[in-house]
């Protein structure tokens, strides 16, 4: 009943509409279509101004209201970031001065050149100076921009410095799912066809080399403070992305193909609390490539925090390989030998 009563009111409003431009029209006939116009015109050329006017000082309240609720005031959290930001405040200069140049002039020329008795338009077909400046002048102006563009993303997709860490990070629907090396640097090889197998490896990774035997598997990512980070980025099944807005990166993650890209984190999470005022602040992974019907619940969480800590907690992660093959984890036959020597003792002392 609630979608028929909408849809009733959006005919009333056509139908409204179709009356007073079939009214106007009746009045233009009347008063004569030429003077009817004129007054048209007048009425639009003044309208314009208002509407230039208006809409400067509507941009200058969205700037007031909604610039603190933004990222930019908190600073980017990566030292790659900086310079992003500033070819993006370059970018807004340089392409914000030419919009309110270029809109004042529509909406002035409008109302100032609009039809009255006695004025004539001048009309010239070429003018060779005037196509050399507006195609020559902007040409530039793109060209360093994207030179700009170009040098950050040759940088952040480059090769990261000699003491990056690495992480492998990988999406699916509708989740990420992140894997470390373990003591020997070395991420193991993957193969799509040993996914599942054995039950639990869903990163489907190939524990027959043996540089896999000590990687670890976690759904939380956690990154030093000062020290930079490579992320080798993959998907499961369809394209996804990893955005890093506090950071100001994003890469797509694409199936068959990884991707890479490095940054330095320089906030830990607990100081970005701090800049924040938010203390439930979280670094978040988002997927910036629409996906599927849950796109927007793929979040994922990283953890930035001191050298201390995060060797801490990746001392606290056991490898993949033994949480699959338990048999094969040291401790547990440790501490499975100690307990069998305890039972036999007490069984002799009996």
């Amino acid at each position: 009943m609630k979608e028929l009563f909408i849809v009733a009111i959006i005919a009333m409003v056509f139908v409204v509409i179709f009356q007073i431009a079939k009214a106007s029209e009746y009045v233009s006939v009347l008063k004569g279509e030429d003077l009817a116009r004129k007054q048209s015109n007048k009425i639009n050329g003044f309208l314009l101004i208002v509407f230039l006017i208006v809409g400067l000082i509507g941009v200058w309240v969205c700037n007031e209201w909604f610039f603190k609720k933004t990222l930019f005031p908190q600073g980017s959290a990566s030292v790659e970031g900086e310079k992003i930001d500033s070819m993006l405040y370059l970018t807004i200069a340089v392409t914000g001065i030419i919009f309110f140049i270029t809109q004042i002039l529509l909406f002035w020329f409008s109302f100032k050149y609009q039809e009255a008795q006695g004025k004539k338009a001048h009309f010239f077909a070429h003018s060779t100076k005037l196509e050399l400046i507006w195609t020559t002048i902007p040409a530039i102006a793109l060209t360093v921009l994207v030179a700009f563009g170009l040098m950050h993303w040759f940088k952040i997709t480059g090769d990261p410095p000699s003491n990056a860490i690495t992480v492998e990070i990988t999406g699916h629907q509708f989740g990420w799912e992140v894997r470390y090396p373990g003591k020997d640097g070395i991420l193991g090889k993957k193969d799509y066809k040993l996914y599942n197998s054995p039950t639990g490896n869903t990163l489907g990774v190939d524990f027959n080399d043996v540089n896999s035997n000590d990687d670890l598997h976690t759904t939380e990512m956690h990154l030093i403070k000062g020290t930079p980070v490579k992320l080798v980025i993959n998907a499961q099944d369809v394209i996804h992305n990893v955005g890093l807005s506090h950071f100001r990166l994003k890469m797509d993650a694409v199936p068959g193909i990884p991707t890479t890209m490095w940054f330095t984190p320089k906030y830990t999470t607990a100081e970005m609390k701090v800049r924040t005022g938010n203390p439930n602040f979280v670094y978040e992974i988002s997927c910036d490539q629409m996906c599927g019907s849950g796109h927007f619940s793929m979040r994922g969480v990283i953890v930035v925090e001191d050298e201390a800590d995060y060797k801490k907690w990746i001392a606290s992660q056991k490898p993949e390989y033994f949480t699959l093959f338990p048999a094969k984890d040291p401790t547990k036959t440790s501490v499975d030998t100690t307990v069998k020597l305890a039972v036999n003792t007490i069984s002799v002392k009996k």
